[in-house]
């Protein structure tokens, strides 16, 4: 047991050094390749870049238009959404805790709809098992007799094969 925990744990630590080199050793190749942060090798290598590239374009310069984002007369024409929008937000999430409610008792009336046909299948499956169970001990107990009866049986043949032999019936 305690060579086993051993290699094991020899196990366990050249895995963990397998590890941490093939995480490590790419960094400090690149690293060493490329110099360190600050040292004169790796501002001799990049040269700082004098660009004059445009600024990007904000999206302002892409479509003017979409500034503006206050349309006054959005959605005037259609009576559903202007009824929507006015309501106050208290009355939004009263009617929204009234959905949450609608949908929990649909839930609910789900499962327990649910339980109640686990519920009678359950019972089916038990008055089956009884019946079953009833039904192997009536085999059991025939079996028992069967078994006696075969024993008396075997016993009063012996009885009359000796009563043969005693009179000269040599047999098979």
């Amino acid at each position: 047991m305690a060579r086993r925990s051993v290699n094991c744990l020899k196990c366990m630590v050249i895995i963990s050094v397998i590890s941490a080199l093939v995480v490590c050793v790419p960094t400090l190749y690149w690293k060493f390749n490329n110099g360190f942060v600050g040292s004169e090798r790796s501002n001799s290598i990049c040269p700082p870049c004098h660009c004059d590239c445009p600024r990007p374009l904000s999206l302002l310069d892409i479509s003017p238009g979409l500034a503006n984002l206050s349309v006054t007369d959005c959605g005037s024409d259609d009576p559903e959404l202007k009824q929507e929008m006015e309501k106050q937000f208290v009355d939004l999430l009263t009617e929204e805790l009234k959905l949450q409610e609608a949908v929990a008792d649909e839930h609910s009336h789900h499962m327990n709809v649910t339980l109640g046909e686990a519920k009678r299948v359950a019972s089916q499956y038990q008055k089956e098992a009884e019946k079953c169970n009833a039904a192997t001990e009536i085999c059991e107990s025939a079996r028992e007799r069967a078994q006696a009866l075969l024993i008396k049986e075997r016993k009063v043949t012996f009885l009359w094969e000796q009563r043969a032999r005693q009179l000269g019936f040599e047999g098979e």
